[in-house]
């Protein structure tokens, strides 16, 4: 095509011309009235494309904010690289020896620096006085391809060694760049094409040496979110992240260290070693409390919950008690009393649909010493069915309970506080691509669950993704809010655990077609897992919480 021909741009049906070369930039301009944040990306045709990008072809367009979640991805990372250029202005070139955005915080992400200078409210004011000085200024974020080797180089001289190490096992001859007035850094995904997008941040203070970058919510770009809070699952993953800095993992590059020197089955060991560790410590918690009879446990889809119930029920064993399972899904109310949503369907994951007076009817008999018939939800017809299973606890017997609402008071209302223990389990990633990218605790448990979902529900991968978003509105709602009243938080991530899933999902992710609504997403996990070098699955025992999305362990899953 000729760079003066136009090209024909359809949006919303609409079709207008523009001159070959326009920005994507610009054509959203002529739209953005119709938004109510920044419009962040294109789908040219069904692929992103940052708006920098130029036009060279008739197409179909699609404008994207931070109310999708492609958009959110780009604004968060955005204003991470915004971040990074302000600390490194006011710190002064050569001060900085650590600097890490480790995970998010509600809507905060969570920030450590070390070097020649402390992090006060004076300092962030200063921080956060030069990240909106570059905001006004609409410098332009540029992207430009640089010869690996000598990114690599550049990266180790610039004291970012793991990021240097995280692309020593990557493929190709060049890598992607991106450079704000100067500074330059890697990034894993797409950019906003200027400052003048990142107008919504706020520095806060943590503990020492850390801070709080907090954002908006992708619910609403345009207001901040909530202050973040530092319970016991912040400190849980904290204190993971600190041991795996220990052990030497810094990133991805140290993992594929490990397993390009043959030691992927020494860290397998180790891993499932500490994490038995782990769940004897509970065991022994729950059992230096006499009283307790309740083991309530609760955490978001696939973090594994039902292979750490038979592990903890092992080592209860071990100290000396008889733990019983109880799936609170048992005590559902019939179909036709379950209540529905806005769309109508039923809500199966609202305390509503649980016949609680039943649950804590049958818990107190059991616990008055009574002889109880547990019931059976029966899936297939809707309704809850007796079989004849009998219970009596004995003097040294406690319920292992598991559910989405066994952290809310609410459905064990009548059952006596000192009587309950209550363990939140969820994946809290600790290892990150590099410092500067981090991996959400979210997309480890969607590859999680769609591995299992292919292998044990015939749901493909298509099929998870589409329904990952109301899993994960579900989980806002139900889990999260009661994930502090946990007497112990038990973190199911495992160091090594993607490169066990890669060779599982890929070829699950490679069969989402270009024309799939999920097709964007599951680009990105394939790009994300190419990071990582795949392990064999023969080290990992029976017993790991792995085994519960890969098969072969010795729990029913």
């Amino acid at each position: 095509m000729e760079k003066r021909k136009l090209c024909a741009v359809t949006v919303d049906g609409r079709t207008k011309k523009y001159p070959y070369g326009t920005t994507y930039e610009a054509i959203a301009a002529d739209h953005q009235a119709a938004y109510d944040s920044d419009i962040l990306l294109v789908l040219r045709n069904g692929k992103l494309r940052e708006l920098h990008k130029p036009l060279r072809r008739d197409c179909s367009l699609t404008f994207l904010t931070a109310r999708d979640k492609p958009g959110a991805q780009t604004y968060e990372r955005s204003a991470i690289f915004l971040f990074l250029k302000a600390f490194h202005d006011t710190v002064g070139a050569g001060r900085v020896d650590h600097l890490s955005v480790d995970h998010s915080v509600g809507q905060a992400l969570f920030i450590r620096a070390s070097g020649e200078f402390t992090i006060c409210e004076a300092f962030l004011r200063r921080v956060q006085t030069r990240m909106e000085e570059l905001v006004a200024r609409a410098l332009p974020i540029e992207k430009r391809d640089m010869d690996l080797d000598d990114a690599i180089a550049y990266f180790r001289a610039n004291g970012m060694e793991d990021k240097a190490e995280a692309m020593r096992c990557r493929l190709g001859s060049t890598v992607n760049v991106y450079e704000l007035d100067g500074y330059v850094d890697y990034f894993y995904g797409y950019m906003a094409p200027n400052t003048r997008y990142i107008r919504h941040f706020e520095l806060l203070p943590a503990q020492p040496g850390a801070m709080y970058l907090l954002l908006p919510a992708q619910s609403d770009p345009n207001r901040l979110g909530e202050r973040p809070v530092s319970g016991a699952v912040f400190r849980a993953q904290y204190e993971a992240t600190l041991h795996a800095e220990r052990l030497g993992f810094t990133g991805v590059g140290a993992l594929n260290d490990w397993i390009s020197r043959d030691r992927a089955r020494e860290l397998i060991l180790m891993q499932e070693a500490l994490m038995e560790k782990q769940i004897a410590d509970i065991a022994r918690q729950i059992a230096a409390r006499p009283d307790v009879r309740f083991v309530m446990i609760a955490g978001p889809s696939s973090s594994g919950k039902t292979t750490f119930s038979h592990r903890l029920a092992t080592q209860l064993f071990a100290c000396g008690l008889t733990p019983h399972a109880v799936a609170t899904d048992n005590y559902f109310k019939n179909r036709e009393d379950t209540p529905r949503d806005e769309d109508g369907q039923y809500d199966f994951e609202c305390l509503e649909a649980m016949d609680t007076e039943a649950f804590n009817r049958d818990m107190l008999r059991l616990l008055d010493g009574e002889t109880v018939e547990l019931p059976r939800f029966n899936f297939k017809t809707g309704s809850r069915e007796y079989a004849g299973d009998m219970l009596t606890l004995g003097a040294g017997d406690v319920l292992v309970i598991e559910g989405i609402h066994c952290l809310n008071d609410a459905l064990s209302h009548a059952l006596p506080a000192e009587r309950k223990f209550r363990v939140y389990i969820s994946c809290l990633t600790t290892l990150n691509i590099d410092s500067h990218n981090r991996i959400p605790s979210t997309d480890a448990r969607l590859l999680r669950r769609i591995t299992r979902d292919a292998r044990a529900r015939g749901t493909s991968a298509a099929g998870t993704i589409a329904m990952w978003p109301s899993v994960r509105r579900g989980e806002e709602k139900h889990i999260y809010p009661y994930q502090d009243r946990a007497d112990a938080v038990f973190n199911s991530a495992l160091l090594y655990e993607f490169s066990l899933l890669r060779p599982y999902i890929e070829p699950l992710l490679y069969a989402i077609r270009p024309d799939d609504p999920t097709y964007l997403e599951a680009r990105r996990l394939l790009k994300f897992l190419s990071y990582f070098l795949p392990i064999p699955s023969d080290a990992v025992p029976p017993t790991s919480i792995a085994r519960e999305f890969i098969g072969g362990g010795c729990y029913q899953t």
